[in-house]
């Protein structure tokens, strides 16, 4: 499987990161296409073949991962004449949809992805929608590319869909890491050394994820085995119940979920 990457920037590299670790290509396999001589520089270093120029990346590539900026999208306008026929074009570029990357490429087998941050270490959620072109056994070497840096890859049915997705998963560490930081303030605030109370959060976080994701028990259910009656742990909860924290975060995802739509709708119209 060759593999061209349009956008070495910290995604594009994530990806070729995931399946070369997970064994499923060799560094041989995949080349960089990248316009800042910088950041060419820094992947020629790492073992990674690497251009300057998108279309010649592409025309031995049975799969392209475009992993430019949204706005940069209408650079790859002639790209159409350097796709082989049957390759697969993946698409991470943020609120640009299918039928968008399809008028420009000219090519109609597209797959439109929302990973997220801990793709970058495998960890990832992906949710991807596919064109009504895409066969069965493209959609499972996409999924087997989505297996190398995610834990998790959902197929959704439009781009309404995907755009909710992104809402949730896709801006969802920012999310956790708010939280982190306004823990760690608190603690500091209350008296404890900064580091400690940077490992303890770190740490809390980290575990927490970990045991949500063990078994099939609801988060719900285990916030209960963690609340005793009149314990410190209800007292907060309570708190923040009082101040109305689950609220917040819900319209903080339909803030999310608004502005996706409009993104797209924008990069739609241009």
């Amino acid at each position: 499987m060759k593999i061209s990457i349009i956008g070495g920037g910290f995604m594009g590299e994530a990806f070729a990161r995931g399946m070369i670790k997970k064994g499923k290509i060799s560094i041989s396999d995949v080349i960089i296409a990248e316009v800042n001589q910088e950041r060419r520089k820094e992947l020629s270093n790492q073992g990674y073949i690497v251009t300057e120029n998108a279309f010649d990346a592409c025309s031995s590539a049975s799969v392209i991962l475009i992993a430019i900026k949204p706005q940069d999208i209408d650079q790859l306008t002639d790209l159409a004449k350097y796709i082989p026929e049957k390759s697969i074009v993946i698409s991470i570029a943020a609120g640009i949809s299918i039928s968008t990357i399809q008028n420009i490429t000219k090519h109609q087998n597209v797959i439109r992805v929302m990973p997220n941050l801990p793709a970058a270490i495998g960890e990832g959620a992906i949710a991807y929608l596919v064109s009504d072109e895409i066969t069965v056994k493209q959609k499972n070497i996409a999924k087997v590319i989505f297996d190398a840096v995610s834990t998790i890859a959902i197929e959704v049915e439009n781009e309404s869909e995907i755009n909710l997705a992104t809402a949730v998963h896709g801006s969802g560490p920012a999310y956790v890491f708010l939280l982190m930081e306004s823990m760690i303030e608190s603690a500091v605030t209350l008296g404890m050394p900064r580091n400690d109370a940077l490992a303890l959060v770190r740490s809390t976080v980290k575990g927490s994820a970990l045991y949500a994701s063990e078994g099939n028990v609801l988060p719900q259910e285990l916030r209960n085995a963690v609340t005793s009656p009149g314990g410190t742990t209800e007292a907060a909860v309570a708190k923040l119940d009082a101040l109305g924290f689950r609220n917040a975060l819900n319209e903080a995802i339909q803030a999310a979920f608004i502005k996706a739509n409009d993104l797209a709708e924008n990069n739609q119209k241009n």
